[in-house]
């Protein structure tokens, strides 16, 4: 996309990362009793946690290229998105259906992906048809939520905001009793806020009250913070 980070962009995103690292650590050193995975499990686990992250952020630069280029309306991103995956995971139901998976499962016949027995399922549970439109109407915002600062600033402040998501994720998994408290979790995610902040460029109007500080702050704008039409410039250019 042509974008160039400032200093102070580059030590936000890294500081943001460790942060997630460490609310991660909490949780691996407090472990799950009685929960026991093969190595093989955890490899898969892992590599598909990696393919889904650059699958992610292929994502993000595209989106942010297409709604510069083409000027379009979030709602109309949004919209799109959801039509070509439901058609497309739609399509490729048919053939997980008779995929078998062995363990790694986990619906009674063993395959990738068993639709019927989730109709079944619905229609014997109709409280998990008010889960499954919850979730749609939750999603849906959040991608229009997205795509807006992903079109008003970029993709790499949307990202970065994202990451705060898990303070919000921990909080009612505290409330609702799913998780239990570490004060390592307190650390990442104060360590969290501060990158998000740097990123933000919260230290700025700080440094300023500091003379010897004050010269960092001639430093060039990162082109994330740049108004759309100069965006628009860039692109044509």
């Amino acid at each position: 996309l042509g974008r160039k980070l400032a200093p102070s962009q580059w030590t936000g995103i890294i500081i943001t990362i460790v942060g997630l690292i460490v609310v991660g650590l909490a949780d691996l050193l407090q472990g799950h009793k009685g929960e026991t995975h093969k190595t093989s499990e955890i490899i898969t686990g892992d590599l598909l946690i990696i393919i889904a992250q650059i699958i992610v952020a292929i994502q993000m630069v595209l989106e942010e290229k297409f709604v510069y280029k083409h000027d379009v309306h979030p709602l109309r991103a949004v919209g799109t998105e959801g039509f070509f995956g439901f058609v497309v995971l739609a399509l490729l139901l048919i053939p997980m259906y008779y995929i078998p998976v062995g363990s790694f499962s986990g619906n009674p016949r063993q395959v990738l992906e068993d639709a019927l027995d989730a109709f079944c399922q619905m229609g014997k549970k109709p409280l998990i048809i008010v889960a499954i439109l919850g979730n749609i109407f939750s999603i849906a915002f959040f991608n229009f939520a997205g795509i807006s600062v992903t079109k008003e600033i970029s993709a790499t402040t949307r990202m970065v905001l994202d990451s705060l998501r898990t303070i919000v994720i921990w909080v009612v998994s505290l409330a609702v009793g799913w998780e239990v408290f570490h004060g390592l979790q307190i650390l990442g995610f104060i360590i969290l806020l501060l990158g998000a902040s740097l990123y933000n460029g919260l230290h700025k109007p700080l440094m300023a009250r500091i003379p010897w500080c004050r010269r960092f702050l001639n430093e060039t704008d990162d082109s994330d913070r740049l108004l759309p039409e100069d965006s628009a410039v860039n692109e044509a250019s």
